[in-house]
């Protein structure tokens, strides 16, 4: 059997985080268009793809750089658990090209059914790419949608350090990306109505850049005109890091010690080494 070609540090933890976000949006933003522009599916196979997507990326991307997939993920565990501020920025930057480069795919691959349903390429079928107030038809403003992304994304921290601490009650043979593709299921049905449940900066602004690069004009204003496109960024951000304090200060600092893990690392079971996930 041929050697396996290893990528040394940095590098490699950047490429799998760029492989484990692709394969996320991948699966979520196909969805939306396959229900959007094809006019098959409804709200539940949108709230499983995305679950399902969450886990996949999360099997690929595990092992080399912990699977954060998601900005606020990667902020939240450089605040609480001691992951390299060095290493954040190029976290969140593989993290939204790998969003970008798969919403591209999506956007080529669904080109002939997005422009049968809306040849102008509008509000109509934005949606497929990046969220909106209300999805685009519900009366709530930016204000509730960015309340609605601080909350969603908190309980996505709270929940995901709550899975994986290894001082706690975590899922057995290597069963927390399938968990946590749950979490995220869970959260798409109970938290979608207000924005969308993005809860995510890297999957809400790489694919929103792609749609504006291929013919979206709007792509960075919601239905009002409002230059909406920072909502979903900064209230993932600051929910995921009150998520994360609210997990540490109730539960986690209760807990007792668990094995030595590296920092910033969220601890899943594991016969080699502990791991870091996200949804």
């Amino acid at each position: 059997m041929a050697a396996r070609l290893k990528i040394p540090g940095l590098l490699g933890e950047l490429a799998a985080e760029f492989a484990g976000t692709m394969i996320l949006i991948l699966f979520g933003v196909g969805v939306v268009a396959q229900v959007v522009g094809g006019q098959l599916g409804d709200h539940d196979s949108i709230a499983w793809a995305w679950g399902l997507g969450v886990m996949l990326g999360v099997y690929v991307a595990g092992r080399v750089s912990g699977a954060h997939l998601n900005p606020a993920v990667t902020i939240a565990l450089a605040v609480f658990k001691g992951f390299a501020w060095r290493k954040v920025t190029p976290y969140c930057l593989a993290q939204f090209f790998g969003a970008f480069v798969a919403a591209l795919l999506v956007r080529w691959n669904y080109t002939e059914v997005l422009h049968q349903q809306d040849p102008g390429l509008t509000i109509k079928t934005q949606g497929v790419f990046s969220t909106l107030p209300g999805n685009g038809t519900l009366p709530v403003g930016e204000w509730g949608a960015l309340r609605d992304q601080v909350i969603g994304t908190a309980i996505l921290l709270f929940l995901i350090l709550a899975i994986t601490d290894a001082a706690g009650t975590p899922p057995a043979a290597n069963l927390a990306p399938f968990v946590i593709g749950l979490l995220v299921v869970a959260i798409g049905m109970a938290w979608g109505t207000n924005a969308g449940y993005a809860i995510n900066p890297a999957r809400d602004f790489g694919p929103r850049l792609a749609s504006f690069l291929t013919g979206y004009g709007g792509a960075f204003r919601d239905q009002t005109g409002y230059l909406y496109f920072w909502i979903p960024i900064v209230g993932p951000v600051v929910g995921g890091i009150l998520g994360a304090g609210l997990y540490q200060g109730l539960v986690g600092r209760f807990l007792p010690s668990a094995a030595p893990q590296e920092p910033g690392e969220l601890p899943a079971p594991r016969t080699e080494r502990v791991e870091a996930h996200h949804g």
